[in-house]
């Protein structure tokens, strides 16, 4: 039996990773699961699961939670605050951790992972964006394993040649190429993107995914921390990296030889995918997902992507070549100005200027260590919030003298 923790068990990820699991009940044992603040949902997949440990960083939810339990948590242990994601991390009983905490609040448990050896399943791509060198140097003193999650980064890694390297360019790889659905406003003209409405971008076309990262797709920011992502895992230049626009998600990414060899992975859009894969990994196991038909899907459509249309593709390609703290300001940015416009606080491409602005002010610098990472992080939200409000207050202006 494998003992698994899921960190962020009730978003997209950790629901498609328990269903996985639930599918292998002689092989997986969950030891743990958290999120960050939804109690309700937890307390669901508690009474379900009855797993030995649950943990909710959000110290004001618990109470919720323990309402909501009753007698039914009994066999349960809930953590939480702060540190209660680690503290699941690194259970002794947990061979394996999946880190599906949605941004910057899953770093440090995706650390702790790494330190205490674990096999790092991961889904947050932010902790690799945000400190990447540190995480990479964690799995490397530890002994652990990380396997990518992202859908992109897995069909990668299922194409590099045998005894490849976490971090390490592969041998004869010359290029990947990240395949991007081009979300809900592909074929939208620029200028109707001032008025779609959160609910529009989170309606993507071919994936089911959560609030945030759906925006992300939507401004194609994710594709742009994609890149980041892969530069890092796999040791490659942003040169190296290509994004292509392949609206039928069916080929999740290619990688390129220096043979002329182009391998790819295929796949229907279902994330159940990558995750059986790196839980079983090196062996393969039922995901549950339906096997591809070629013949229904009929074509394979692929273009380049519109980065004058999607401003956040071209400032994350600028964040992964300048390196050091870039990446940090990028992503603390974007997760402010991505929350201010599903709160309806700032329009689409309102996005992507918020996230230029503070990146302009940006000091960058090299990261000596972690507190640089969450002292750029913490400078780089509150800048960015400062800007959201100045831009309210001249639409309010030009309102008033409309």
């Amino acid at each position: 039996m494998i003992g698994v923790v899921v960190l962020g068990s009730t978003g997209s990820v950790g629901e498609s990773t328990l269903d996985v699991i639930a599918r292998h009940p002689q092989r997986f044992r969950l030891m743990g699961i958290a999120a960050n603040t939804n109690a309700t949902k937890l307390a669901r997949q508690i009474r379900t699961w009855r797993p030995p440990y649950a943990a909710l960083a959000d110290a004001r939810a618990v109470g919720e939670l323990e309402s909501l339990l009753g007698d039914a948590g009994a066999g349960t242990r809930v953590l939480a605050g702060a540190g209660a994601l680690e503290e699941l991390a690194v259970l002794p009983e947990a061979h394996c951790v999946m880190a599906a905490i949605v941004g910057a609040a899953g770093l440090r448990s995706t650390l702790a992972a790494a330190h205490a050896g674990k096999r790092l399943l991961l889904a947050n791509k932010e902790s690799l964006v945000m400190a990447g060198r540190l995480l990479l140097a964690e799995v490397s003193a530890s002994g652990a394993t990380l396997l990518p999650i992202d859908s992109e980064h897995n069909a990668i890694f299922q194409c590099l040649p045998p005894g490849a390297q976490t971090g390490v360019a592969p041998a004869g790889v010359t290029r990947v190429m990240l395949t991007a659905s081009g979300g809900p406003f592909r074929d939208t003209p620029i200028e109707a993107l001032a008025d779609v409405t959160p609910e529009a971008a989170c309606a993507h076309p071919n994936w089911v995914m959560g609030r945030k990262i759906s925006v992300d797709s939507a401004t194609l920011m994710n594709k742009g921390l994609e890149l980041i992502e892969a530069c890092l895992l796999f040791g490659l230049s942003p040169t190296q990296v290509q994004i292509l626009v392949h609206p039928q998600s069916i080929v999740h990414s290619l990688v390129q030889y220096a043979d002329g060899s182009v391998l790819a992975q295929l796949g229907a859009p279902d994330m159940r995918t990558p995750i059986a894969h790196a839980l079983a990994w090196p062996e393969r196991i039922d995901s549950g997902v339906e096997s591809l038909d070629l013949l229904k899907a009929g074509r394979l459509d692929f273009r380049a992507p519109d980065t004058d249309k999607f401003r956040c593709l071209a400032l994350a390609q600028a964040a992964a070549r300048a390196g050091g703290l870039h990446p940090v300001v990028l992503n603390a940015a974007n997760e402010v100005a991505v929350e201010a416009f599903l709160e309806r606080r700032l329009n689409f491409p309102g996005i992507a200027a918020v996230i230029e602005a503070v990146v302009e002010r940006g000091t960058g610098g090299a990261i000596g260590g972690l507190e640089d990472v969450l002292a750029a992080d913490a400078e780089s939200r509150v800048r960015a919030r400062e800007r959201i409000v100045g831009m309210t207050r001249s639409a309010a202006v030009r309102g008033a003298h409309a």
